[in-house]
């Protein structure tokens, strides 16, 4: 059984970490001043030189080596310990306003009470005026 292991593929680690960041192949293109089937041409191919390499992580903005270490695992690790099932159930749960809605409300309502006692008081100086 060997132990060596396959190199990573690089054009599909670009792939991955450009669909990630939410770019288009296109974006990335207009980006690094190339044509989008440069970009899909690089994407297909297992190894990409060094400064194409550098160019293209300074436009995902990750570094090359990130690039060239990336894989899935790694990300899904990363969400699995950052996120947890309790936090999407309760993320309204765990909301803590910092002031008191109802004394909002209150406050608002004691203003539109104002402003219509400002408005009464008005129009009967208006009325008294003729």
């Amino acid at each position: 059984m060997s132990t060596a292991t396959k190199p990573k593929h690089i054009g599909r680690n670009i792939s991955r970490i450009r669909e990630l960041r939410g770019m288009k192949q296109e974006a990335l293109a207009i980006a690094i001043g190339m044509s989008q089937q440069t970009i899909s041409n690089i994407e297909g191919s297992e190894t990409i030189d060094d400064e194409k390499l550098n160019v293209i992580a300074e436009a995902l903005g990750v570094s090359a080596e990130a690039i060239k270490n990336f894989s899935d695992e790694a990300v899904l690790n990363v969400i699995g310990n950052t996120y947890t099932n309790n936090d999407i159930v309760n993320a309204g749960l765990n909301y803590n306003c910092t002031f008191n809605p109802i004394d909002k409300i209150v406050e608002l309502y004691e203003r539109l009470v104002q402003a219509e006692k400002d408005k009464v008081e008005y129009l009967e100086r208006l009325m008294k005026g003729k």
